[in-house]
């Protein structure tokens, strides 16, 4: 016969790398996500930041590393007004690395790209649309 006082109650766990909580929060999965993405921009901000390259293949660069090593089971989060706006600025974040500061031509000063510059230029899918569009397949 078993006890079932000799059972201890697991708050979180790792599993095939996600982390899951006796609380089906999301919020610490996606802090560890958006860690691991900002680990990836840091291994590869020689790259992101070289003028020797591209900037498609800087953003093929950042497609294939940095954003896949962030929506890493992002289908099944639960994301929050919050949630998404933390997601996005990571992403802005990434993005201005790989597009640079733009001259203003009228102060004759360099600025960083605002959020309406960057949509601009950047025409893939943002983080929030890929994780909407795959959680409704």
């Amino acid at each position: 016969m078993i006890n079932n006082n000799s059972f201890e109650r697991v708050e979180e766990f790792r599993y095939l790398g996600t982390t899951l909580t006796n609380h089906n929060s999301t919020q610490e999965e996606i802090k560890t996500r958006l860690k691991s993405g900002n680990t990836c921009c840091h291994s590869v901000q020689n790259l992101l930041f070289s003028s020797l390259l591209s900037k498609n293949i800087r953003i093929k660069i950042y497609r294939t590393i940095i954003f896949h090593a962030v929506l890493y089971g992002c289908l099944t989060w639960s994301l929050t007004l919050r949630k998404e706006c933390r997601l996005r600025v990571f992403e802005n974040r990434a993005l201005r690395r790989i597009f640079g500061p733009k001259r203003d031509e009228v102060r004759a000063e360099w600025r960083k790209l605002h959020n309406e510059e960057l949509n601009e230029l950047y025409s893939s899918q943002i983080i929030i649309q890929v994780i909407k569009s795959g959680r409704m397949r």
